[in-house]
């Protein structure tokens, strides 16, 4: 498959993020690697290669990105509301910045599918929800969507902003954002066996529900544990439908 290591400099961040790109055409998927992760990781930890017969034939092209997990949220020993607000920077380097790039060099496209495992999981399911006339299409795998796992009992305006099971849970009934949300695909999968975290996934199934915000949430087995393997078969199992090459089965 063809790979570039695009160069890009973020005015929010201010410093260089340079984006590994993979693929030549179609559906653009940005990629967010787990907590402190890596663009590299999206080749390294196996999921190019998951990827390779969409990516290949054009059907979509990967953009992987760097996170500011280390100085966000990953840093306890920093200040919240500093770390909250080093996420919203990289927030707006991915919207602002980064998100116009990504259609300019994508013909035809209409939007953005985000895509993360574990905290990345975390980041793509916030991007969908908050920006969804940007970001259309989302697979969530494993993810954590309380800001509390990593914020404890600490919150702001900027966390609330970035902790999904939060403001969906006072999301307003007939907000036009649903109309957009039903327009648009997305995956929210867990599994319930070692070292995963479902309970705030089964939050934001419950006020989907409540709401009647058509999102794909699926929970695989008591067997199936938080890491690469799982979520290999989950992608692959999950991109045709993201694509539209074939319909939900539930």
């Amino acid at each position: 498959m063809e790979k570039e290591v695009f160069p890009f400099y973020s005015v929010n961040l201010r410093r260089e993020m340079p984006v590994h790109v993979y693929g030549h055409a179609g559906k653009p998927i940005l990629f967010i690697p787990c907590q402190n992760g890596r663009p590299w990781d999206f080749e390294d930890f196996g999921m190019a290669r998951i990827l390779a017969p969409w990516i290949e034939s054009g059907r979509c092209r990967v953009w992987a990105v760097y996170t500011v997990d280390a100085e966000s949220w990953s840093d306890q020993e920093g200040e919240p509301g500093q770390r909250i607000r080093r996420h919203e920077d990289w927030i707006s380097y991915l919207v602002r910045e980064l998100a116009p790039e990504i259609l300019a060099r994508s013909e035809g496209a209409s939007g953005i599918m985000s895509f993360g495992c574990s905290l990345g999981a975390g980041h793509a399911l916030n991007l969908y929800l908050r920006f969804p006339e940007l970001f259309d299409r989302c697979l969530a795998l494993s993810g954590m969507y309380h800001a509390s796992y990593f914020f404890g009992d600490y919150m702001d305006p900027l966390v609330y902003e970035n902790s999904p099971a939060d403001y969906m849970a006072h999301f307003p009934a007939g907000h036009p954002y649903i109309a957009l949300y039903n327009r648009n695909r997305a995956v929210v999968c867990t599994g319930q066996g070692p070292w995963e975290e479902p309970w705030s996934t089964r939050t934001l199934e419950q006020r989907f529900r409540e709401l009647d915000i058509r999102v794909w949430v699926d929970f695989w087995g008591w067997d199936v544990s938080h890491d690469w393997p799982w979520w290999h078969k989950q992608a692959a199992y999950f991109l045709p439908y993201l694509l539209e090459e074939r319909k939900e089965t539930q």
